[in-house]
C-alpha cells in the first residue's frame, strides 16, 4: 500500500475545515495541578502554527495529545478530522512528527536511516528513491548520505530528523522544538525550509520556546503555565499587548507645546520620552497618526526630524503580555 500524501492544492485550502481543533481542552496528570487549562485553538490548512511558550508551559503535552500519545483528561482534540485515540494507520500515514531529540539510528547511515523511516510507510520502492534524495536535497544532506549518524554534528543530526518526518511527504507536520539548542545560522535556514514547505500547502505546528520565532508565522499561540495567554497572528498579538501602534518621533527639541500638541493627535494613547530629543508613542491607528502629526507640525511650524513606525521584537511583547496577566 502507498500511504503517500499530498498537500491541498493552494487553490483548495481556503474551502477546508481546520486541521487541528482544540476546545476546551485541559490535562491533568493524577491529583496533581493541570498543565494544560482549558485551551482551546483552531489550525487552518497551509498555515505555519506557532506554540510558544517558556519550558514547561506545556508545549509538549498539547503535541502528544495531538498525535495521540496522551488523551485530554477533558475537552476535545480534533486532527485531520480525527480524534487521536482512534487514529486509523491511513490517517497517520498524512502526518509527520519531528520529536525534540534525535530518535534515529546513529550507527546507521544517514541514507539507510531515511530509507528505513520511508519502509515503514511502505513506499514503493521506485517513489521511495525519488522521495529519499528530494529530502535529503531539502535539508541539504545529500552529499553526506554514507556517513554514520553518530558522526553527524548535532545541526545536521536536527537536520536527518527533519528530512525523515518529511520523506512520504505529509500534509500536516508536528515539530517539538525543532530549532533547541541550534545556532542562529542553521535556526534561520530550518524557517527558510519551514516556509518553502508552507508555500507548497503543508501545515506546520511547530513548538518554540525562541520567542522572536514568533514573526516567521502565520498564527501564534502564546502559552503561560499551561493557559492560552494570547493567540492570533503576530500583528494582532502586538496589538493585544500594545494596545495600539507604535511610532518613533525625532525632534529637534522636546518642549512642553509638542507635547500638547502630540496629545492632540486623534487616536492618541500615551508618550514615552527616550531622551531630549526622541519620543515613542501610542497610538490607535500608526498610518493615520503621522499623517495627523505631519500636517499638524508643519502648520505650527515644528520641525520633524524623523517620523517611523516601531515595530516591537516579540520578546518585548512577550514581556508586556505576562505583566499584563500578572496584574
Amino acid at each position: 500500500m502507498d500511504v503517500q500524501t499530498a498537500p491541498l492544492p493552494q487553490s483548495e485550502l481556503a474551502k477546508a475545515s481546520p486541521v487541528i481543533r482544540v476546545a476546551n481542552v485541559t490535562k491533568q496528570f493524577g491529583s496533581a495541578e493541570p498543565i494544560i487549562k482549558n485551551l482551546s485553538f483552531e489550525v487552518e490548512p497551509g498555515q505555519i502554527f506557532c506554540l510558544l511558550g517558556p519550558s514547561g508551559s506545556g508545549k509538549s503535552t498539547i503535541m502528544r495529545m495531538l498525535i495521540g500519545v496522551y488523551k485530554p483528561t477533558s475537552g476535545e482534540v480534533w486532527v485531520l478530522g480525527a480524534d487521536p485515540d482512534h487514529f486509523k494507520n491511513e490517517t497517520r500515514a498524512r502526518f509527520g512528527y519531528m520529536p525534540q531529540q534525535f530518535v534515529l539510528y546513529p550507527e546507521l547511515s544517514v541514507m539507510d536511516n531515511i530509507r528505513l523511516v520511508a519502509s515503514i510507510y511502505q513506499m514503493k520502492l521506485l517513489k521511495r528513491t525519488k522521495k529519499i534524495q528530494e529530502a535529503l536535497e531539502f535539508v541539504n544532506l545529500w552529499d553526506v548520505r554514507k556517513r554514520l549518524a553518530s558522526k553527524l554534528s548535532g545541526g545536521m543530526q536536527r537536520r536527518l530528523n527533519l528530512a525523515c518526518t518529511l520523506v512520504h511527504k505529509p500534509e500536516l507536520i508536528f515539530m517539538d522544538e525543532p530549532t533547541a539548542g541550534i545556532d542562529p545560522i542553521l535556526r534561520a535556514h530550518f524557517w527558510e525550509r519551514f516556509k518553502e514547505l508552507s508555500e507548497q500547502g503543508h501545515t506546520i505546528f511547530v513548538t518554540t520556546q525562541y520567542v522572536n520565532e514568533a514573526d516567521y508565522c502565520d498564527k501564534v499561540a502564546i502559552l503561560s503555565e499551561g493557559e492560552l495567554l494570547a493567540f492570533g497572528t503576530p500583528d494582532e498579538i502586538r496589538q493585544k499587548a500594545i494596545g495600539g501602534g507604535i511610532i518613533n518621533l525625532s525632534l529637534e527639541e522636546i518642549s512642553s507645546p509638542i507635547l500638547t500638541l502630540l496629545k492632540q493627535t486623534p487616536g492618541f494613547q500615551n508618550y514615552e520620552i527616550i531622551d531630549s530629543q526622541n519620543l515613542r508613542l501610542t497610538v490607535e491607528n500608526t498610518a493615520e497618526a503621522i499623517m495627523e502629526i505631519v500636517t499638524s507640525f508643519q502648520e505650527h511650524n515644528h520641525q520633524i526630524v524623523s517620523i517611523e513606525p516601531y515595530r516591537p521584537d516579540f520578546e518585548e511583547i512577550f514581556v508586556r503580555l505576562l505583566k499584563k496577566t500578572k496584574k
